[in-house]
């Protein structure tokens, strides 16, 4: 019994890095010897295939059997459902609202009244005021993706740009919110107020997100910027206001979507605009198109769950525990191990989690304030889940867009910004307290 527990330390790893090293590594290649559609190649599905093969042969202690029911087990978790079940009913919304007329209605509003170099930040800036009132990026992204990219496709602006500032606006209030789940166990896991960490944190994320505005600002109107707004109506845009608000008014994310569909048909009949077939049609052919997606995220899921079991993610923390040596080193470790533990996790959440005791003990020896831990396994966890091919958000925009993955990580502004920010803080000594200040001089 005991050898069925041997950990693997970083081989545990290695089913995560032959998935990546498929997927990624084959993109890369035929992306420099010019090929088309290159990151769909060796689709994704495949390639964590492989990488479960992989992890039934790394660990000899266990059956085949009882590694597919552990693998299977960590698909099949409440979290990885959830996220599914949002994919499918984000897209069967955008099914049913471009069935009813309701994707050009709200594409020619906003060529009406805003102008198309100002598109992109707006899409940015609004994510950011949505999800920090909501606290939730995947729930950001599912109701402002459908519209967003919409608006985009009509204005004839890049989609891959348009899914960056999505996603990166989306993590603004994920990170910052104060009731988001990340900023609630960041705070609540090292001992800090919810308010000290919100400005501690905000005082880092705000220079990055006017950074990301600037540059979204100049580079956004690269598309058609002479593009004229056609006719458009008021009732079929209601359901992406439907969505908007009631995400806006803390409704559950699955409710949200549940409203905005059935809206969908109940404005599509009202107008004539599409019978109970079409938009049935609609909402199923909006869900097909996350098929695939939702293979994946399951099977993401189920390796990242054996490399758990084998003892992989504690073999990790122990890892960057032993070669921090000072206060900086410590903050840097504190960071790099929460954002790294995020991209293997894909949840942020359950990093931050992890992370937390870790920085407790290396706050206490290196005398750093609660908030700044806090703020630091905050900002790590959701900086690297911006920046990673694989991630729920991602995958759900780039499969609406048709966009290549690593196109969209191109116009990824904001999380690069917010890491940049959170380095120099930590490089220059910034934000400190007054006592951090005292003891570090006492260290000097």
């Amino acid at each position: 019994m005991e050898k069925e527990k041997k950990s693997l330390g970083g081989l545990a790893f290695l089913p995560l890095i032959v998935f990546l090293a498929l997927y990624i590594g084959t993109g890369v290649i035929l992306t420099i010897a010019g090929a088309e559609s290159t990151f769909g190649a060796f689709p994704r599905h495949v390639a964590l295939l492989v990488g479960f093969g992989v992890a039934l042969l790394i660990q000899p202690g266990q059956s085949i059997q009882e590694k597919t029911d552990l693998f299977c087990e960590h698909m099949g978790n409440s979290g990885v459902m959830q996220v599914i079940l949002i994919y499918l009913m984000a897209s069967g919304f955008q099914g049913a609202a471009a069935t009813m007329g309701g994707k050009e209605s709200v594409v020619n509003l906003a060529l009406h009244f805003i102008p198309v170099k100002l598109l992109i930040p707006g899409v940015f800036l609004m994510c950011c005021l949505i999800s920090t009132a909501i606290g939730t990026s995947m729930g950001t992204i599912a109701a402002m993706g459908p519209v967003a990219l919409s608006v985009a496709q009509g204005a004839g602006l890049s989609t891959a740009i348009t899914a960056a500032a999505v996603i990166g606006g989306s993590y603004f209030g994920d990170n910052l919110s104060m009731i988001s789940d990340t900023t609630i166990s960041a705070a609540k896991g090292c001992g800090s107020e919810m308010r000290d960490k919100f400005f501690m944190n905000g005082a880092i994320a705000l220079p990055a997100a006017i950074i990301a505005i600037v540059l979204y600002t100049l580079i956004g109107a690269g598309g058609s910027g002479a593009v004229e707004a056609g006719a458009f109506s008021v009732i079929k845009v209601l359901p992406y206001l439907i969505v908007l608000v009631t995400a806006l008014a803390g409704v559950n994310v699955t409710s949200v979507l549940f409203i905005g569909i059935i809206s969908t048909g109940i404005i599509g009949f009202l107008t004539g605009s599409c019978g109970f077939l079409e938009w049935i049609q609609g909402i199923g052919g909006g869900m097909a198109d996350m098929f695939s997606i939702s293979i994946a995220a399951a099977l993401i899921s189920g390796t990242v769950g054996l490399v758990r079991e084998y003892g992989g993610i504690e073999w990790f923390v122990n890892w960057i525990r032993s070669k921090i040596t000072n206060r900086r080193g410590a903050e840097y470790g504190i960071g790099i191990l929460s954002g790294i533990l995020s991209a293997a996790l894909v949840n942020n959440t359950l990093a931050i989690i992890v992370s937390c005791p870790i920085a407790n003990e290396l706050g206490e020896e290196y005398h750093i304030a609660p908030k700044r831990l806090a703020s630091l396994v905050d900002i790590f966890a959701c900086g690297f889940m911006m920046l990673i091919p694989h991630d729920g958000g991602i995958m759900m925009l780039t499969a609406m867009s048709g966009d290549s993955p690593f196109t969209v990580l191109r116009y990824s502004f904001y999380p690069v910004a917010l890491l940049i920010a959170t380095c120099v803080t930590i490089q220059l000594g910034l934000l400190r307290t007054k006592e951090e200040k005292e003891f570090a001089a006492k260290e000097a």
